[in-house]
């Protein structure tokens, strides 16, 4: 097969991993934006290499115009969260998406791997359009904590560098380490409100910082500067106080106080 023909094969694949990837974001600023938690603390998207399809196509016996077929994880999304907990609240959220039907999950979590590999599989169909239409196509999505994403990064290096002729102390120590990737994410897991309520505040505040500072900046165009003056060295005194309800009461009466001018504007 030409290699320009492989390049047009993968092409919606990039184009799906494009796509999730910005709708995880998008679902993670819509998360912080409203003040919430967002079980999604960051999202990786990749299309499988010409010699990764190739390698695997001649592990399993596949025929190499039947790839699209068998090889399920050609467009590979990581779905990375901070708590256990969070993983199964992104599943569900996958499972009420529109856009993805679910063909096969996995759960690593509590059918842990013998290397102690540990995370959530679920292959769903996507269809992206193309210039020839629409395209459905498999994509892997892989749910895991930081710290498991760690291990496993690890992991697969190990195994690439080894392929199945790993060390059995190096495999030993590599397995002992999954187990303290557990007992860390139960600890985690055991702190997670008081995280969750700081990581809230952290984004509540930086949201109430940046709509402050933009209408202060349209009142620097149609208000008296003088006022405005006022108006930051008062910001200044209030975000210094630290104290978030304050913040959010200073940003109200900001608000009235921009929406007074625009109106002037209007006449």
């Amino acid at each position: 097969m030409e290699i320009q023909l492989w390049r047009e094969l993968l092409e919606p694949y990039a184009l799906a991993v494009d796509e999730v990837v910005v709708k995880f974001e998008h679902l993670i600023d819509a998360y912080r934006k409203s003040g919430s938690y967002s079980p999604i603390e960051q999202v990786k998207g990749r299309v499988k290499s010409i010699s990764s399809i190739l390698e695997k196509c001649q592990k399993k016996g596949i025929e190499f115009g039947e790839f699209e077929q068998y090889i399920e994880d050609i467009a590979g999304i990581r779905i990375i969260c901070q708590f256990t907990e969070d993983i199964y609240r992104v599943v569900e959220i996958i499972r009420n998406r529109a856009d993805m039907q679910i063909k096969e999950e996995k759960d690593y979590l509590v059918n842990v791997k013998d290397s102690g590999y540990r995370s959530y599989h679920m292959i769903a169909y996507y269809t992206v359009e193309t210039l020839r239409g629409p395209k459905r196509l498999q994509i892997e999505m892989q749910i895991r904590t930081l710290a498991m994403n760690f291990w496993a990064t690890i992991e697969h290096s190990l195994q690439y560098k080894y392929k199945k002729n790993m060390p059995e102390n190096l495999r030993q120590r590599l397995h002992n380490a999954a187990e303290a990737i557990v007992v860390l994410d139960k600890e985690m897991s055991s702190v997670r409100d008081e995280i969750m309520d700081s990581q809230n505040s952290f984004h509540r505040k930086a949201g109430l910082v940046a709509d402050i500072l933009t209408n202060i900046q349209n009142l620097y165009k149609i208000a008296n500067k003088k006022e405005v003056v006022k108006i930051q060295d008062e910001f200044f005194r209030v975000y210094q106080e630290a104290d978030l309800s304050k913040l959010e009461h200073f940003s109200k009466e900001l608000d009235v106080i921009a929406e007074g001018y625009r109106a002037q504007s209007l006449r």
